[in-house]
């Protein structure tokens, strides 16, 4: 039979109470800082705390899988390559690997992947949002891998280095095309002629010439290359730069054009006849060498560069 309380004594509901106090010294999970309700826990309130590193938890349940960390059980297992995992969300996601399933998909590009923290990630792509930012220079990143990259443009840390001739790259990526001088490798094959290539953006630009594509073309002028270097070199007659300088104070507006004006100072003459031996400056003189000479017409010439 309920009790019935006294008017002087304050009116409680002990079913409201939010927590329950913990006994002193008390911080086990068999003993947390328990609560009620949580859905009834204060605001940003954490009662449930780790015996062994002090970190809190809303709910009891996160602290049990929090706890696993400490005692590396891996309650979890895969039925294909018997990987365990110490989270059930963890062993579904890695089953994703065998079943091949991706079922977050992107709203813009429609590109599918199995995780929805990757999905997370592209959208950075279409966004443009950078969250990740140079500490040293405050240069932006949408990816943290990105980000790690460009530090080392400070840092000059190269931690890649070739097991063959000791170079060095501060990128894994330029390591792996690295290797492939050594291998021999030209892993990118053109479909028109079955020229081969290291690098994927030379096989890109070599196709060019099949296609006579020209995707680079000249704001001032209209006029269209098949490479952004070209393009860059063109739109320098057109500003009028001059970044290039030679010792004596002449300026030059491309360095191929510097290079041939040093040869003025070195004397240097790398173009060669294979039939009279005569050397030039040039490699227009020595075309020209050899069509003022009508007998050399059908005799080889070729250019050797010291």
């Amino acid at each position: 039979m309920k009790r019935k309380l006294n008017s002087s004594e304050p009116e409680t509901d002990n079913s409201d109470d939010w927590t329950r106090k913990p006994q002193s010294g008390s911080n086990s999970l068999n003993n947390p800082e328990v609560s009620v309700s949580g859905s009834r826990c204060r605001a940003g309130e954490k009662p449930f705390r780790c015996s062994q590193c002090w970190k809190r938890f809303v709910f009891e349940r996160n602290l049990k899988r929090h706890m696993l960390t400490h005692t590396r059980e891996k309650p979890s297992s895969c039925s294909v390559c018997k990987k365990t995992f110490t989270q059930s969300g963890n062993l579904l996601k890695h089953m994703r690997i065998h079943t091949g399933e991706k079922p977050y998909s992107c709203s813009v590009c429609g590109k599918a992947f199995s995780d929805s923290g990757n999905l997370k990630v592209h959208m950075r792509s279409h966004s443009g949002e950078k969250p990740f930012s140079c500490s040293l220079c405050g240069k932006g990143f949408s990816f943290k891998s990105h980000l790690k990259k460009h530090i080392r443009t400070h840092t000059g840390e190269k931690p890649f280095s070739c097991s063959v001739c000791g170079k060095s790259f501060s990128d894994s990526g330029n390591l792996k095309v690295h290797m492939r001088a050594h291998t021999g490798e030209k892993p990118f094959s053109c479909s028109l002629c079955e020229k081969s290539y290291t690098q994927s953006g030379d096989l890109q630009r070599h196709i060019q010439i099949h296609t006579g594509e020209k995707p680079f073309s000249c704001a001032e002028c209209g006029k269209r290359f098949g490479f952004k270097s070209h393009l860059k070199k063109h739109t320098i007659t057109h500003t009028g730069e001059k970044r290039f300088s030679c010792s004596c104070g002449k300026i030059f507006s491309r360095k191929d054009n510097l290079n041939i004006h040093r040869r003025i100072h070195t004397g240097e003459r790398p173009f060669g006849c294979s039939v009279c031996g005569k050397n030039f400056k040039h490699g227009g003189h020595l075309t020209q060498h050899m069509s003022d000479n009508p007998t050399y017409r059908s005799l080889p010439c070729t250019s050797v560069h010291t």
